[in-house]
């Protein structure tokens, strides 16, 4: 899923950023001052914060930072582009180049629970992925999925474990009652289209987008059935900057949540910043506030409503034999997340 270089006109090295003194960044002509207000006083500690810019549910931290939503609580943040897979996101922290990260919880978790050293402290979103059948196979349902063949883009992809999830939780085997099968990450739809695969499991936007150019069947999301009021994606803070920037971490979940709260009430205003700056998958201004518009946007869970999600994620990963068989859920999700509001 990683990308060589930013499909974006912003060079990784200029990264955007927002600043406690400046204020705002003029990175897209759609934004505006109108939210901004007076740094608190005292210097913007620096975060840096990694990101997949082209990843349809990550467009908010950009456009929250050109909005100066984050420089709003005193927060100097640069966005440091990590790639555009959970391997990249940790080693982004592991090697210290990003202090806190954005990722899925299924990125998430398995590092964890081998003791990888960060924190998790807040949530964005819920649903960001799709299951989509051809027209030809005629599925309809995730009860009509056994016995086909599903193209996903790596043995592990966040898409593919999440719809095994999906498919025990209806009886289906997710290993032995269907076909994975992996392709390059830019040819999943295709594959479903030439049809050597009946279904494709993928990220948005390019869910969406092969949804639409190809005419797929949406059968299972990361919205709805089992997955309805879960999260989607969550921020963790690297161990030693959190014990060191508590109280910054604290203002950056407070940050990340106006965000979110200020996209879903101004979508198309961020797929615009989203377009004309990222340039996403080739696709047009109604699509991306389709895309955007289609996100659980106010599901951000902070304190002990995070450690239920990660609890809840992790027995769904047992379930699938990603996490350990010994690993205790309860205990697992209040070992790996932190409560800012304690």
């Amino acid at each position: 899923m990683s990308r060589s270089k930013s499909k974006s006109g912003v060079s990784r090295r200029t990264l955007l950023r927002a600043t406690g003194a400046a204020g705002l960044v003029a990175s897209a002509g759609a934004v505006t001052s109108n939210i901004f207000s007076p740094a608190i006083a005292g210097p913007a500690p620096k975060v840096r914060l990694a990101w997949t810019e082209v990843a349809a549910c990550h467009s908010p931290l950009g456009f929250g930072v050109a909005k100066g939503l984050y420089a709003k609580h005193n927060l100097d943040v640069e966005l440091f582009f990590q790639g555009a897979s959970g391997q990249t996101l940790i080693q982004a922290l592991a090697t210290g180049k990003a202090d806190v990260g954005a990722g899925l919880i299924g990125d998430w978790l398995k590092p964890l629970e081998q003791g990888f050293d960060v924190k998790l402290f807040v949530g964005s979103h819920g649903g960001c992925q799709r299951l989509l059948a051809s027209q030809a196979s005629g599925i309809k349902d995730i009860a009509s999925v056994k016995g086909k063949t599903i193209a996903s883009y790596d043995v592990v992809s966040p898409p593919k474990v999440a719809f095994q999830v999906t498919l025990a939780k209806a009886g289906i085997d997710p290993e032995n009652d269907v076909t994975w099968k992996v392709v390059p990450f830019d040819l999943v739809g295709e594959a479903v289209n030439r049809g050597d695969a009946d279904i494709a499991a993928q990220l948005d936007p390019w869910a969406f987008s092969i949804e639409k150019k190809f005419n797929l069947v949406k059968i299972a999301d990361t919205q709805t059935g089992v997955y309805e009021g879960h999260t989607c994606c969550v921020l963790g803070a690297n161990g030693p900057f959190l014990k060191a920037n508590k109280d910054a971490v604290r203002r950056l979940a407070e940050a990340n949540i106006e965000v979110y709260d200020y996209v879903a009430g101004h979508v198309e205003e961020t797929a615009k910043w989203y377009l004309d700056e990222l340039k996403p998958a080739g696709l047009t201004l109604a699509e991306l506030t389709e895309i955007l518009g289609s996100f659980v946007l106010h599901n951000h869970p902070i304190g002990q409503p995070l450690v239920d999600q990660i609890r809840k994620t992790s027995e769904d990963l047992k379930l699938v034999k990603v996490l350990d068989s010994s690993t205790d859920p309860t205990a697992f999700a209040e070992r790996v997340t932190v409560n800012l509001l304690a």
